[in-house]
């Protein structure tokens, strides 16, 4: 493989990982306008969203057997696609029970992107032989605030839910299939054809115990990314009293926050290798998380939403990267199962919070973010000593200078 093509790839991934977060951020940004076009409750526009996510997780658990046979090239140009045209689907949907098939619908080739883009990041990964995930989620943050502010400015232009989700999906269509010309196929630890691999894909065996480890510190990532997500702007403004507009600032700041520190993420994990890059980054969560839940007044937990994000910002792209790794011969497998546990924590998150600041307080609720923190701190310790590999042409080049654990 050339470096060209390979520079091609990497710069698609990212694009890949942008455009997505640039979906997403349309979504989120204008889901609280359901309620206005169709005079919904704040309990069934809940309902949309939950939908929305396990129409992901359905997605990524159910065709994790196809990413593994077809690649996550071939998946991509398939799903990138349906998805910017399912958001329009939504957009149009004339009824709430066609919404809601919508949604689902959406969800599900979201979440078969995800998948989809992360084990080709992975695949990028193990051709360049260094981390490079990191910066491929440092596009979805680049994309997710662009998102967001679409979603505002077409708010604030007074457009319709409809018309501003119609118009991202839009936008992206020519998009993703532009991008599916730059994907390149899945290498793997050994030759498909081997008599190993075949009789692998034979058995069937089930993925090894420790990519069920890493998908438990994804799902802690996930969960503790997707409270702050859904529950900042409540916090600041039920609990410390700020404005609206204050209120609103804590997302915003923590993904910019995700964005920055993902941007040096891989040079901080060739330096001090990826468990103790975890486990510092589970410590300083669970330490800026209570920075926020002690704080006294709204500029301080801005300042702790914001560390927050530098903190737990090369969790997620980490803990893909090193699934694209434990199972040899099976990374797009593995890297879907670790994905659809992270949704996992992505959906379960924000309904935990919900819970416990109805029967304690969104203080409280929001403290189990701190407590995720020093779980991820202490699994850490368990992330396999794993070597990247370079693939050049036929031959396999290992980097002994890059691991993936201190």
């Amino acid at each position: 493989m050339t470096s060209r093509v390979l520079s091609r790839a990497r710069l698609g991934t990212v694009l890949t990982f942008a455009l997505a977060g640039m979906l997403c951020g349309v979504w989120v940004s204008r889901t609280p306008a359901l309620a206005d076009r169709f005079g919904l409750s704040d309990g069934s526009v809940g309902v949309a969203i939950l939908v929305w996510g396990i129409g992901a997780i359905i997605a990524m658990q159910g065709l994790r057997g196809v990413m593994a046979r077809a690649g996550s090239a071939a998946v991509l140009r398939v799903a990138a696609p349906l998805t910017a045209l399912s958001m329009v689907f939504v957009a149009l949907a004339p009824s709430w029970p066609l919404l809601l098939a919508g949604v689902a619908m959406f969800g599900m080739t979201f979440g078969l992107t995800d998948i989809g883009m992360n084990a080709q990041g992975s695949a990028v990964e193990r051709s360049y032989g260094r981390p490079v995930m990191n910066a491929m989620h440092a596009g979805w943050c680049a994309g997710a605030i662009s998102g967001g502010l679409l979603g505002a400015l077409s708010a604030s232009a007074g457009l319709s839910f409809g018309q501003t989700l119609c118009g991202g999906g839009v936008l992206a269509l020519p998009a993703a299939l532009a991008i599916g010309r730059t994907y390149i196929p899945e290498h793997t630890a050994e030759d498909e054809d081997s008599p190993t691999a075949t009789a692998r894909r034979s058995r069937r065996v089930r993925m090894p115990l420790v990519v069920y480890l890493v998908g438990a510190l994804a799902f802690a990532a996930f969960m503790m990314e997707g409270s702050i997500a859904d529950w900042s702007g409540l916090y600041l403004s039920r609990e410390l009293g700020a404005g609206e507009a204050v209120g609103a600032l804590g997302y915003p700041l923590f993904e910019a926050a995700m964005l920055t520190g993902r941007l040096v993420g891989d040079r901080l994990r060739g330096r001090l290798g990826t468990r103790r890059l975890l486990t510092y980054a589970g410590l300083g969560t669970a330490a800026t998380v209570m920075v926020v839940v002690l704080a006294p007044v709204p500029k301080v937990a801005l300042l702790g939403f914001f560390l927050a994000g530098l903190a737990i910002c090369t969790v997620t792209p980490t803990t893909i990267s090193v699934a694209g790794t434990v199972a040899p011969g099976r990374s797009a497998g593995a890297v879907a199962q670790v994905g659809a546990m992270g949704y996992g924590g992505l959906v379960l998150g924000p309904v935990v919070i919900g819970f416990l600041s109805d029967v304690s307080s969104l203080r409280v609720g929001l403290g189990v973010a701190a407590v995720l923190g020093l779980l991820i701190a202490a699994g850490a310790r368990y992330v396999p000593m794993r070597r990247l590999v370079a693939f050049r042409g036929e031959r396999e080049v290992e980097r002994d200078t890059v691991t993936l654990a201190a």
